[in-house]
């Protein structure tokens, strides 16, 4: 049986579903055909602006969205697949806030849903700090699929960390 890091959590049923795909060589097979496609948001400003199209469509007036980039530094087993970072800094007299997302340049070629998840999972931390019942219930307000996203997401890294990428 294979280990399953980015898996841990889920049942013993579902690892050795996952573990059979692995096998069985089809994981590619089931990731293609659930998302035969990558989206084309390549450069940051696509980013900023895809990010800014959701934030205005379920988040209404929150903070202002400063900067969206993709960020190479960012080691996706280690740290995370994206990051948020809210800075507060004293400026000419004046306290001047900066929201910026970090999503891992891994996924600026990746299917669509895997991008939104990680960006709306990063929105929702402007209103819910900590990943909590709210926090989930607002990543699926944003995103109703975001669960299997996260689930496939998981399963593409898997496939990434295995046997590489399949969308190249």
């Amino acid at each position: 049986m294979t280990a399953l890091k980015y898996l841990t959590g889920y049942s013993a049923d579902t690892l050795q579903k996952v573990n059979t795909l692995i096998e069985e060589k089809k994981l590619a097979e089931v990731l293609l055909k659930r998302y035969p496609n990558v989206h084309q948001v390549r450069t940051d400003g696509a980013l900023y602006q895809y990010t800014q199209q959701i934030k205005a469509d379920f988040m209404g007036k929150t903070q202002p969205l400063n900067r969206v980039s993709y960020d190479s530094k960012i080691k996706v087993i280690q740290h995370a697949l994206g990051q948020h970072h809210y800075i507060s800094r004293i400026h000419g007299g004046k306290l001047k806030t900066v929201n910026e997302i970090k999503i891992a340049s891994v996924f600026r070629t990746a299917p669509e849903a895997f991008l939104k998840m990680i960006i709306v999972h990063e929105l929702a931390h402007f209103k819910e700090k900590e990943h909590n019942k709210a926090f989930y219930q607002l990543c699926c307000h944003m995103e109703p699929q975001y669960h299997q996203y996260e689930f496939d997401l998981r399963l593409y890294l898997t496939q990434l960390d295995l046997f590489g990428d399949i969308y190249t």
